[in-house]
């Protein structure tokens, strides 16, 4: 799958990609049951057509046991935003987290160089994501994360070229862990993907939700 500024996924790609990513299959079904109940509501959540999820190699170093997905809402053939989301599990806990488990995302998109220098940006950005739980109605805790923007501006032989802003949201949360220690994950994946919706600027999936406002004067959809 094709980011709207190249692939999110780590390493070489292709076969090694491939093995690392069935390897993250089979540690996920050798993990404890609350983490592998997580996963599998990640893998056989049902979400809105315009997204696309995969499977993609999960970080080694920042929990015991982990899983990731990669997303990219599609309009034909482009990619108007991207993201990955990564289910983090420590069965011992832990200090920073208040849980066992951790959600950890990146979500990107490209704007328009004048509503990318709106000095209000950041904070609408961040309330996405805090609204798009909400209004699921998801608890959760120990919220972080940054909201950056950044412009190029091209010179010389790429002088034809016009300025591209982007705006880029890192963040994690706790989910709240429900019956058997396992958080709603899917319900969890289906709000970041209300995000990634929202920062693309598609309507909101349900008819008459007021809750979704959609990003104005983003750039044009980027070739896949």
């Amino acid at each position: 799958m094709a980011a709207a500024q190249g692939r999110l996924s780590d390493g070489a790609g292709g076969m090694d990609e491939a093995k690392d990513t069935e390897n993250d299959r089979r540690e996920a079904d050798s993990a404890p049951l609350p983490f592998r109940a997580a996963v599998d509501a990640l893998r056989t959540a049902r979400l809105r057509p315009q997204i696309e999820v995969e499977p993609t190699p999960a970080p080694k170093r920042l929990a015991p046991y982990s899983y990731a997905l990669e997303a990219a809402v599609v309009d034909g053939d482009q990619d108007l935003a991207d993201g990955r989301l990564v289910l983090l599990h420590d069965p011992a806990g832990h200090d920073a987290w208040r849980g066992t488990f951790r959600l950890v995302t990146l979500v990107r998109a490209e704007l328009e160089p004048e509503m990318a220098a709106d000095p209000l940006l950041p904070e609408v950005c961040w309330s996405w994501l805090t609204g798009a739980l909400q209004t699921r109605g998801l608890t959760y805790g120990e919220p972080s994360g940054t909201v950056t923007r950044a412009s190029s501006h091209y010179f010389g032989g790429l002088s034809a070229r016009p300025a591209a802003s982007q705006i880029e949201i890192r963040a994690s949360w706790t989910p709240r862990e429900g019956l058997g220690g396992a958080p709603d994950t899917a319900a969890h994946l289906a709000s970041w993907c209300d995000l990634l919706a929202q920062i693309a600027g598609l309507p909101p999936a349900g008819p008459g939700d007021a809750s979704v406002v959609t990003l104005p004067q983003r750039r044009g959809p980027q070739s896949r």
